[in-house]
């Protein structure tokens, strides 16, 4: 199985650090859906870490909880080491391919994501999803950000006009229908807590494990 496809989405690098315009844009309001559902304490997984630029902000947000970073690419380390100098509680990134199987070690209070299934195939993002599951402990929560498919539908003409782009890329990947992800996640033992519409039509969905 393959590893996710990697954006082109630098707009401009600083020194080691990589600048996603994407990152920079949606930190806010994802960090306001996290203000009501991580816990105090305990160790938070993000998978797709990218630039940096999100765990980073959210280890110094919450220094209470030990952040670990993760890329399939290593090539993205020296960014998020650039941006997460000096946070004691940010661990350092892994290299960890989430699409395929076998990682879940079921010791993570919460998991999260932004910006990924839309990148990467259905049955790479079934794997994803199992595994994310299968990575919490009871109790832990599972935080995704991103663009979906509503009842088959785009509801955006910029999602329109970017998984054209996406598809004409890549046939086998594009935007995910959320009704599809819930169920998927569902199967894997997650009830939701929420979902919220979020800037630019996209939405973060919350499940937990009971």
């Amino acid at each position: 199985m393959r590893g996710p496809a990697q954006p082109d989405s630098w707009s401009r690098a600083e020194g080691d650090r990589r600048v996603a315009p994407s990152a920079e844009r949606n930190l806010e309001p994802i960090a306001g859906v996290l203000a009501g559902v991580l816990p105090a304490t305990g160790r938070v997984l993000e998978l797709a870490s990218g630039s940096g630029q999100h765990v980073a902000a959210f280890a110094s947000r919450w220094p209470g909880l030990v952040w670990q970073p993760s890329d399939a690419n290593p090539d993205n380390f020296a960014s998020i080491r650039s941006w997460g100098a000096g946070l004691p509680n940010l661990c350092d990134p892994l290299l960890l391919n989430a699409c395929a199987p076998g990682w879940g070690r079921g010791d993570a209070d919460a998991v999260l994501l932004a910006n990924l299934l839309h990148l990467i195939s259905t049955p790479e993002a079934e794997t994803l999803l199992h595994e994310a599951a299968q990575a919490l402990a009871p109790g832990g929560v599972f935080a995704l950000y991103g663009p979906f498919r509503r009842d088959g539908r785009l509801v955006t003409e910029g999602d329109v006009a970017f998984d054209a782009r996406l598809k004409h890329a890549d046939p086998a990947i594009g935007y995910k229908d959320i009704a599809w992800v819930r169920d998927r996640l569902a199967g894997a033992g997650l009830r939701p807590v929420s979902l919220t519409e979020m800037p630019a039509g996209n939405l973060m969905l919350v499940t937990r494990r009971d």
